[in-house]
């Protein structure tokens, strides 16, 4: 059962909390869902893109969103918020001015905050982006998958599986490798489990990364 549900989806409401806060009518609520996606791709597409910073550098950890009848409330979880301020004095008011142009609802206030995670590496999000630069710069995935779980020996994490799926090394078979350090207790609602899944294309094609973080019990 643990490797054939979503992680975070079993566990909402017990160790999980939605990253998006808010009500709708039936009619309404795919519109909102789309409004949270133009949101997020809006924000990712700013610190990448516009900002000039290379993907993995900034390191997003989640966005959340809370919508009230007049206003919406954007956290945004970041890793390095130094690489998104630095000699840039509106550049959080260059980003409120590109989210609002994607809200449904013009008239409706906008807030944005952001805040900083202690330890980046502890996120499966901002490791998953640091693999995905490494593949993309050609280092070998089991080398850049190694790196990986070293880098999280400094956080408070108790267990750890990368696995990275596709053409790895060129090869003309697509197969799924992967390495695991630690517990990982997948077949419990009890443990906290951080996962995420990251797409990344390089010159072999497309590879699939996967991350499984295991945090804490209750």
């Amino acid at each position: 059962m643990g490797q054939k549900i979503n992680p975070l989806a079993f566990r909402l409401g017990t160790t999980q909390s939605h990253h998006s806060f808010w009500f709708a009518k039936p009619k309404s609520f795919s519109a909102g869902l789309q409004e949270d996606k133009k949101i997020r791709d809006c924000i990712k597409n700013f610190v990448e893109k516009d900002m000039g910073i290379v993907s993995g550098s900034a390191g997003i950890a989640r966005i959340e969103i809370k919508k009230r009848i007049d206003l919406i409330e954007v956290l945004i979880h970041i890793g390095f918020p130094n690489l998104l301020m630095e000699g840039r004095t509106r550049g959080i008011e260059e980003l409120r001015a590109d989210v609002q142009k994607k809200l449904n609802s013009v008239n409706c206030g906008l807030n944005i905050a952001i805040k900083k995670v202690e330890k980046p590496y502890g996120q499966p999000n901002i490791l998953a982006e640091y693999i995905a630069l490494q593949l993309k710069n050609r280092v070998p995935f089991r080398k850049a998958m190694k790196k990986a779980i070293e880098l999280t020996e400094q956080t408070d994490i108790k267990g750890i599986r990368v696995q990275i799926a596709g053409r790895l090394g060129g090869k003309e078979k697509a197969r799924a490798l992967w390495i695991r350090e630690g517990r990982l207790p997948l077949q419990t609602i009890r443990a906290k489990i951080d996962y995420c899944s990251y797409r990344v294309q390089t010159i072999q094609g497309a590879l699939g990364i996967k991350i499984w973080m295991f945090v804490d019990e209750k």
